[in-house]
């Protein structure tokens, strides 16, 4: 569902005015399945449907609902992989964004690392949002986006090294 029912009766009454939105991103990690101390993780992508681009999944809370809840339940939907929160990555505001419809909006990105509960889960896709999904190794997957690179990028780094993570989402620019 690409529009949530909350933000479809929102609308209703504000038109494309700009609305302020609570998001996740999901940044969904497994081992590699190379053997190696210097194998980088396999990443969970989709390729979005509304412009062909390969980013993690990304999604809009539900009222109420906790960011990492929303993060696994966008996955789950997304994708058909269950995946459990592992760690919290950065918050931080993006946007004005004009969307292809005309709504207006701005979020609240909450970016958290997932990890698969069953690593070898096979990806599909799960809805009208995603044209395809897979696992990539971070080394070679077919991300372009520079922000989504380093969101991936900062995933990795917090796995691999948790105690020295420092988070750039939020921060202020010094």
């Amino acid at each position: 569902m690409p529009i949530p029912d909350f933000i479809v009766r929102t609308r209703a009454k504000i038109g494309t005015d700009l609305m302020w939105l609570p998001s996740v991103t999901a940044i969904v990690l497994r081992d590699s399945a190379t053997d190696s101390a210097w194998a980088v993780p396999d990443v969970l992508l989709v390729k979005r449907a509304d412009n062909g681009q390969w980013t993690p999944v990304t999604g809009i809370c539900d009222p109420g609902e906790e960011p990492h809840h929303a993060a696994e339940r966008e996955v789950l939907e997304e994708t058909g992989v269950a995946a459990t929160t592992a760690a919290l990555l950065g918050v931080g505001a993006v946007g004005p964004i004009t969307h292809a419809n005309g709504d207006e909006a701005s979020y609240m990105s909450v970016q958290l690392r997932l990890e698969a509960a069953e690593p070898a889960s096979v990806p599909v896709v799960g809805d009208d949002e995603s044209v395809d999904v897979g696992w990539f190794p971070i080394s070679t997957m077919p991300v372009t986006d520079p922000k989504w690179r380093l969101a991936i990028a900062d995933a990795a780094s917090q796995r691999r090294h948790p105690s020295k993570f420092v988070p750039r989402l939020g921060l202020a620019k010094r």
